[in-house]
């Protein structure tokens, strides 16, 4: 299944792709009641980790549910909550077995037209390691971004 990924550049339509088991997906998602919830100190330990290991200005520990992108904890980034079309994380919990790079988000035609590359945070590189259940669901992402390719 897939869904249209608005483009405000009119460059290409790309579309979404949404997990085959999308619906058992969200109900694990929900059955964490987690959320929108407060702040906790592991998530930012843990994109204070991330940004270090990787040098990267930008960290997020990722949730994402059927139209959103709740951010649990983030580092260099100013949005909490993105709507699901616009994000590199709904793509990496497609493949919840492998993290998703993209060295050049400007030379990569799912992400180019992206209006999160054409302006602030104008990313360039992302890195994004599925956060996968015991029950196999990705969930969301422990993802690194930078402003310059990698």
């Amino acid at each position: 299944m897939t869904e249209e990924q608005p483009d405000n550049t009119n460059d290409q339509i790309v579309l979404l792709p949404i997990p085959p088991n999308e619906e058992d997906r969200l109900r694990e998602l929900e059955s964490f009641q987690i959320l929108d919830t407060l702040p906790e100190q592991i998530f930012e330990d843990i994109v204070r980790i991330a940004a270090y290991i990787c040098q990267t200005p930008i960290a997020l520990v990722d949730l994402i549910d059927r139209h959103c992108q709740w951010s649990m904890a983030r580092l260099g980034f100013c949005d909490g909550e993105v709507e699901r079309t616009l994000t590199f994380c709904a793509f990496t919990i497609n493949d919840p077995d492998h993290v998703m790079v993209v060295p050049d988000a400007t030379r990569d035609p799912r992400f180019a037209s992206n209006p999160y590359v054409r302006r602030e945070p104008y990313i360039r590189f992302y890195a994004g390691a599925p956060l996968v259940t015991s029950h196999g669901y990705a969930l969301g992402t422990v993802c690194v971004v930078d402003h310059k390719p990698r």
